[in-house]
């Protein structure tokens, strides 16, 4: 074990680990050119050594001045494009395309790729200067053939100094205008580091910069892994990083097949009343147990190839859209050992509606590539001619989940076929035949999995006699259906599930896990909700749990002690003990009064809250109770909407009621169907959303701040509805 006396002794072993062990080599701050953020002589001598033909063509008409014009292009094409595309992509110069970089070819076959691949030099330079104005140095610059693409700050806390000194450095110390650092021209992540944990960010911008964990949990793969890193056989328990992490192979395929721009259009007040769209443009750089769970099921499945089962248990705030999509794009162009293709079609379900979009942009970045996404936005055709047509990678919602089971599992005797006439009989026939002769990698996403009820009903169609006897207000969800027919069919050979999922039921490990140490099932991947919430990616919500009978306590002692403040709020809400405790007028009350006086100023006063009915007919007189309450005190601040699934007929009056027909727009007084009302609910003009069976699960409404439940919770549904209070804002502090 190395010495770990000074920050210098670190250095030193990180700088050993790279060039001995990770295939990095020695840079020089004599090759380096500060105001340009390049290293011009590796540039060179890349381009030279992979593109000589191109290289002497363009020599024979520059001449001498081939060397300086070649960077002055190449300068300005980093600047306009980015460092990624131009590493991925290469850049033009009098009509040729120069690369800058080689990355390795998805099976061994491509042999040229390969001896290309290899040709590439990773450089590690140490002390660098990164202010053109001044003599400010950086720890350590990392670069690819001449090209910068991460920065590092290293600390020890054996001289008074830890990642948070790093951090502190980056964001009080180094300029974001510096060609070095600006948003996506040259270092694509920078990283804060000491011997016992790893920070990222890819934007520097100040005292606003947010930087992110790289670790691996305290206790990796265990429900008790919390924040931090486990030892480490170097001595240093980040020594995963610079070992594995950063080893040439690692670091060129995160470069070439992880990071990616991912562009959001965020709504704006133009300042004349209005909105305008702005795209803000995020570089997303993978956190450790993204990378580890992409590289572990790929590997398992080039190794088992088709017809397994994966369970990936990854808590809320895990980020499991670019998991998926960085899963779904391996997968697709995955081959086994033998070079042959592990899978003809990727099918993507899942609801997250900016999944399409982001998959299709980080594809093209990647490979340049149209066409490789088919989003499946028709009808149930649409998606039976992309299963079988060559689509690399087929997205579709949980709405058409059930055709596609019904579909890939028809051999397994999951399919119905009444109604059907001997044409349509014979056509199925033949996309069966086709369907049975291909390979599928299917994931499954539970994100928004409760959101509709009409998913619900059709799934319970498809197993007819299995799911008989539930009522509406038991619907079966996604997890539940998957795992019936996965235990009454049997897994198939040309069909793998790759199941994400926060909150696994025991059913679902029982048919998707893998066997422990301890001879249980398991998740083949875990992050922990612990890991989550002292990463500070969500928030601990039963920190701030009271009951009912608690708030009357606390606020009966506000009333009874002299010294403390007699609030006019806690005099009015002390009474509601006295009352049927079941009332849903007095909760009404109690519920309205404790939003207004204790949550509604929170985030700026945008604060919302929801409220967890134990029934669709509970739903519906609390949104009446709210009504009627709101109304007779005049109140003007408090607006409620009610999400439930079908329709409710109240058995006192006898009258039908339905959510669009319950929730009228307060601005245009036409009513709010079921795909409009996420919206409606995240605008200023609405605070509660009263539920029933729906919004519980995959509902990220971050300006959500309390909940009230009146039903009983246990178990995975504890989790689940709880759980939707726990994200941050994605201008909420971390709190590093």
């Amino acid at each position: 074990m190395m010495s770990q006396t000074n920050e210098k002794a670190f250095e030193s072993y990180v700088e050993e680990i790279l060039l001995r062990r990770g295939g990095w080599q020695s840079g020089s701050n004599a090759e380096w050119d500060k105001e340009r953020a390049l290293f011009p002589v590796q540039v060179f001598a890349f381009i030279q050594n992979t593109q000589r033909a191109l290289w002497d063509e363009m020599a024979k008409l520059h001449k001498e001045g081939l060397e300086a014009l070649l960077l002055t292009t190449l300068v300005k094409e980093l600047d306009t494009k980015g460092a990624l595309h131009i590493l991925r992509h290469g850049f033009k110069f009098y009509g040729k395309t120069f690369r800058l970089a080689s990355f390795k070819p998805a099976h061994g076959a491509n042999y040229e790729t390969l001896e290309q691949f290899n040709k590439n030099r990773l450089t590690v330079t140490r002390q660098v200067p990164c202010h053109p104005g001044d003599n400010r140095t950086l720890d350590m610059v990392l670069a690819v053939n001449g090209l910068p693409v991460a920065t590092v700050e290293l600390k020890n806390p054996g001289t008074g100094q830890n990642w948070r000194h790093a951090v502190r450095q980056y964001k009080e110390d180094r300029d974001p205008r510096a060609p070095l650092f600006e948003f996506k021209k040259r270092a694509l992540v920078h990283f804060a580091a000491d011997p016992d944990e790893v920070y990222m960010t890819t934007r520097l911008a100040g005292a606003k910069t947010p930087f992110l964990p790289f670790n691996r949990g305290s206790h990796p793969g265990q429900i008790i892994c919390g924040g931090g890193n486990p030892q480490h056989e170097s001595g240093y328990r980040t020594g995963y990083f610079w070992e594995d992490v950063l080893q040439f192979s690692s670091f060129m395929d995160i470069l070439g097949s992880f990071l990616f721009i991912e562009k959001k259009d965020v709504k704006h007040d133009d300042g004349r009343g209005g909105q305008r769209l702005v795209t803000h443009e995020t570089m997303v750089f993978p956190r450790f147990h993204q990378l580890d769970a992409v590289r572990k099921l790929i590997a398992t499945a080039r190794r088992e190839g088709p017809g397994r089962s994966y369970l990936i248990q990854h808590s809320a705030g895990s980020g499991k859209t670019n998991s998926i999509s960085w899963l779904s794009h391996r997968l697709a162009s995955l081959h086994d050992a033998h070079d042959a293709k592990v899978f003809d079609c990727v099918v993507v379900i899942t609801d997250r509606q900016v999944l399409d979009r982001q998959l299709q942009d980080a594809i093209y970045q990647i490979e340049h590539a149209q066409g490789v996404v088919k989003a499946i936005d028709q009808d149930s055709k649409q998606l039976a001619t992309a299963l079988i047509d060559g689509t690399k990678i087929v997205i579709t919602t949980l709405q058409k989940f059930p055709f596609v089971l019904r579909g890939l599992l028809y051999a397994a005797g999951a399919e119905t076929q009444e109604n059907a006439t001997v044409e349509q009989r014979a056509e199925a026939a033949k996309w069966e035949a086709e369907i049975a002769k291909r390979r599928y990698a299917v994931i499954v996403d539970e994100a928004h999995s409760s959101q509709t009820g009409e998913t619900a009903r059709e799934l319970k169609a498809i197993l007819g006699a299995a799911a008989k006897g539930e009522s509406d207000e038991d619907l079966p969800d996604w997890e539940d259906r998957l795992n019936q027919i996965m235990q009454s069919r049997g897994q198939q050979p040309n069909l793998s599930f790759f199941a994400f999922t926060a909150t696994p039921k025991g059913k679902t490990l029982e048919l998707f896990g893998r066997k422990g140490a301890n001879g249980l099932p398991e998740a083949f991947h875990l992050y922990s909700m612990r890991q989550a919430i002292e990463e500070g990616f969500i928030l601990d919500v039963v920190k701030n749990y009271t009951t009912y009978a608690t708030y009357y306590r606390l606020v009966k002692a506000i009333e009874d002690d002299p010294n403390l403040p007699k609030k006019k709020a806690a005099r009015a809400l002390a009474k509601f003990m006295s009352l049927h405790p079941h009332n849903i007028e007095q909760k009404t009350e109690v519920m309205i009064e404790h939003f207004r006086q204790k949550v509604k100023n929170h985030l700026g006063g945008r604060a919302k809250a929801m409220v967890v009915t134990s029934s669709r007919l509970h739903a519906v007189r609390y949104m009446q109770a709210f009504e009627r309450y709101i109304a007779e005190n005049k109140i003007s601040d408090v607006r409620p909407l009610v999400a439930f699934s079908g329709t409710v007929k109240d058995p006192a009056s006898g009258l039908e009621y339905t959510e669009p027909g319950m929730n009228k727009d307060c601005v245009t007084g036409e009513s709010i169907g079921e795909k409009r009302l996420p919206d409606r609910f995240a605008s200023p003009d609405y605070q509660v959303l009263l539920v029933a069976n729906k919004y519980q699960t995959g509902f990220d409404q971050p300006l959500l701040c309390a909940m009230y439940v009146d039903k009983r919770l246990d178990g995975v549904q504890a989790v689940q509805t709880l759980s939707r209070l726990n994200r941050l804002r994605p201008d909420e502090s971390r709190g590093e």
